[in-house]
């Protein structure tokens, strides 16, 4: 299923992670999103490159209100912070998994891992718009600027809506761009690896996660990233008593063993 968006997208993060790797006194941030929010605890409790290697438009832990015991998926999880992070919330009898097509971020957020001495980590090779993972395994999903950059993202949406539990809850940074800008206009801001191209409209992303099934859908901008477009915290959850889907008679679950 890979595009060209994926090609693009895969080449350019591939290519900050070989540079942190070679050089993690210099930060491999040059074109995503902006700085993230994270407070100097957080980046302190982190391995460098893991710091070096956060690439997103905001934090996603700050209101994902994650617990002792559940399970985390980060969506184009990269260099791991938001993995890392997640893991020390959830604690030893909870799991946080990452998920990222780019084999250089893979080996780099393993890296992390094993630096900060994680075991209740795991990080899966895929694409966001087909997560392998079996439905309803997820409590929470996350994702740091990453969505915007699917080449599919009512894909992305269903994948979300199905590996969350029943009650499971969706908490993302991401960039999100006025009603009023056409996708033409989007394009002329930035690039799509720069996370502006490939942005939905406010209207669009609400749509988008309502058709998945989700609700409760609240989307809180919280700075300007260039005119019209901004940063925000997306905010969805799946009803209690949600079904996994049904394709050609079968329940639609991914054989990946994942708990």
């Amino acid at each position: 299923m890979t595009t060209p968006i994926h090609d693009l997208v895969r080449d350019h993060y591939a290519g900050i992670a070989l540079h942190i790797a070679s050089d993690p006194s210099c930060s491999g941030n040059g074109a995503c999103c902006g700085t993230p929010n994270y407070s100097a605890d957080e980046l302190a409790s982190l391995p460098e490159a893991a710091a070096l290697a956060s690439l997103g438009c905001g934090n996603p832990l700050a209101v994902a209100d994650l617990r002792a015991g559940e399970r985390v998926l980060d969506l184009g999880s990269g260099g791991g912070i938001d993995v890392l992070l997640s893991a020390s919330r959830v604690g030893p009898t909870g799991r946080a998994f990452g998920l990222d097509m780019t084999d250089e971020m893979l080996a780099l957020a393993r890296r992390n891992a094993a630096e900060a001495h994680a075991e209740n980590v795991e990080f899966l090779k895929g694409h966001i718009e087909a997560i392998p993972l079996p439905a309803d395994s997820i409590d929470v999903v996350i994702s740091n600027c990453v969505i915007n950059l699917a080449a599919d993202k009512s894909a992305v949406f269903a994948e979300i809506a199905r590996v969350l539990r029943p009650g499971g809850r969706l908490g993302v940074s991401d960039i999100v761009a006025d009603d009023a800008l056409s996708a033409m206009e989007r394009a002329e801001q930035g690039s799509y690896a720069g996370c502006i191209a490939g942005a939905l409209s406010f209207s669009e992303y609400e749509a988008g996660l309502r058709d998945a099934g989700l609700e409760d859908i609240s989307i809180t901008p919280t700075h300007q990233e260039t005119p019209g477009m901004v940063s925000a915290i997306i905010r969805a959850r799946k009803p209690e008593g949600s079904v996994v889907p049904v394709v050609d008679g079968q329940a639609a679950v991914s054989t990946a063993a994942c708990c």
